[in-house]
């Protein structure tokens, strides 16, 4: 699937999407990630056809499809809302999109059971959505976007409404189906979290436009501007504001780090994930020393958030620390990624 320009302004001159181009390899998931207002909802709309694009193309399966309705483009898609119908139980829910396929009622009613006991919804055929939970209403509505066979799923924040343990099981069955069907699918969320564990390929979106394209792993270590550095991670990356100087070092308050591969000079942020900053006992190992302003628990590991001179740092660490506590701070040099303030590009 590719898009091209594409491009939507609203009528009131809001630009939701600003000429992205993009494309996802067949059989990936692909995740749009982003905060609310960013164009990924409407990048999606474009794509399944509801949202008519101000400009570019969008193909699917090598086919210009831009002009054509929602009801030509073979997607199966999926509402944060489930959007079923109350008069209908289960069973005519999912068979819903194949009354127009002209099939036999047996083989609709053999399609709409097997897909029913891949989503373990058998049971429920014959109930109405009235009488199902949130989680199950939601895979209801995944069987009615999966039962078609469809050449490109759509799914627009799918796990919203639901609570953690909920969401956890849904996405494993999401991630399971697609990994057996190999259907290209496009999901978008705000949840970080989420998109680093279902994604084959991330695409982070910011004001309309495409941040950064890369795999969980690319997307995490090698953030290429400080807006990914900073919105992917919980929490996201420490960054601190100073100067390379001519010497190759970065320099902020008391924090001096020597960057010898990095060709920049003058003003630059460096960038730490918190799981890089270490705890040290010996203060003239530290690269920065500090005092513990708040310790959170997680079980298998403590969050720690530390006053430094050069400002505010966040560890992530296997040991216990207390609140006042003064700590020495380390950096795992291959860890750290240097920033232009500027253009709030990564520097090579």
């Amino acid at each position: 699937m590719k898009l091209e320009a594409l491009r939507k302004t609203f009528p009131d001159g809001t630009q939701a999407v600003r000429a992205i181009d993009l494309e996802i390899p067949d059989g990936s998931f692909a995740v749009l990630l982003g905060p609310s207002g960013c164009g990924k909802t409407t990048t999606l709309r474009m794509i399944a056809g509801l949202e008519t694009p101000t400009s570019g193309r969008v193909v699917i399966g090598g086919q210009d499809v831009t002009s054509r309705p929602a009801s030509e483009r073979n997607v199966g898609f999926v509402f944060q809302f489930y959007a079923l119908y109350p008069h209908l139980r289960v069973r005519d829910n999912i068979g819903f999109p194949l009354d127009n396929e002209g099939l036999k009622k047996r083989d609709r009613n053999d399609r709409v059971c097997k897909i029913a006991e891949k989503l373990g919804i058998t049971q429920l055929l014959d109930r109405h959505p009235s009488q199902l939970s949130g989680g199950d209403q939601q895979r209801v509505s995944l069987a009615r976007a999966m039962v078609r066979n469809p050449d490109l799923f759509l799914m627009d924040e799918p796990l919203g409404q639901m609570d953690a343990s909920i969401r956890l099981e849904l996405r494993e069955t999401i991630r399971a189906q697609q990994q057996e069907t190999r259907t290209t699918t496009v999901y978008v969320t705000h949840d970080q979290e989420e998109a680093l564990s279902l994604g084959d390929v991330i695409v982070v979106m910011n004001n309309g436009e495409i941040e950064q394209v890369g795999s969980p792993k690319q997307i995490y270590n090698d953030p290429q501007t400080l807006f990914v550095a900073n919105f992917v991670g919980s929490p996201g990356m420490n960054l601190f504001e100073g100067q390379i100087s001519s010497s190759q070092t970065f320099e902020c308050d008391d924090l001096e780090v020597s960057l010898p591969q990095v060709a920049h000079r003058g003003p630059a942020v460096l960038g730490i994930r918190p799981e890089a900053v270490t705890t040290l006992i010996d203060p003239n190992q530290a690269t920065l020393p500090g005092k513990v302003r708040v310790s959170e628990y997680y079980g298998d590991h403590h969050i720690l958030h530390v006053d430094t001179p050069a400002g505010k740092c966040v560890v992530r660490t296997n040991t216990a620390r207390l609140g006042g506590d003064g700590i020495c701070l380390g950096f795992d040099a291959d860890r750290i990624r240097i920033f232009d303030p500027a253009s709030g590009r990564r520097v090579a």
